[in-house]
């Protein structure tokens, strides 16, 4: 197999891979359209939204002017960086949000002052209903959950086979 052709294949079966991987979780654009900026009451945007884990949470800026920094509740309520266990400034951050708790965000260039702050609890990903798994033979709702779950298997077993195959690993 010729070198483009391999590339193309091992591009094609990454994208299939990551569209596979990405099914079930949301990207959470912070602000909307509005992106992060001064000014926008974040915590009304945050109140809309629901949150899991394995969503992302992306923050869109200028980045010669703003950038992302996690931070504990000390850091959010005073506009500090101090601890903080991460930040970014790509101007198109995705954070994936891993855990069941409350995380905090601010704008480290001072744009925290003027409003550029959020904080997300990230919920627990909910248990099939009890009612889906009683009735798997009668109901098809639990078909459904069966089947999305065979396609979480699928897709990662397949990304397991490109990382044996292809010697990369995407997440």
């Amino acid at each position: 197999m010729s070198t483009s052709s391999s590339l193309i294949l091992q591009l094609a079966a990454a994208l299939l891979c990551l569209l596979l991987h990405s099914a079930a979780a949301t990207d959470h654009i912070v602000g909307a359209n509005k992106g992060w900026n001064p000014g926008i009451n974040y915590t009304l945007w945050a109140n809309n939204q629901t949150f899991y884990v394995g969503d992302l949470i992306s923050f869109r800026y200028q980045k010669t002017q703003y950038n992302v920094f996690e931070v504990n509740q000390t850091g959010y309520d005073n506009c500090t960086i101090e601890g903080a266990t991460g930040n970014w400034s790509s101007g198109k951050d995705f954070i994936p949000l891993n855990h069941a708790k409350r995380y905090y965000f601010i704008c480290g260039t001072g744009g925290c002052f003027s409003g550029m702050k959020v904080s997300v609890l990230v919920h627990a990903l909910p248990s099939p209903p009890k009612a889906a798994l009683a009735g798997a033979s009668k109901g098809s709702s639990a078909t459904a959950s069966a089947v999305v779950g065979a396609w979480d298997v699928i897709g990662a077993v397949f990304c397991g086979l490109l990382t044996t195959w292809f010697g990369f690993v995407l997440f």
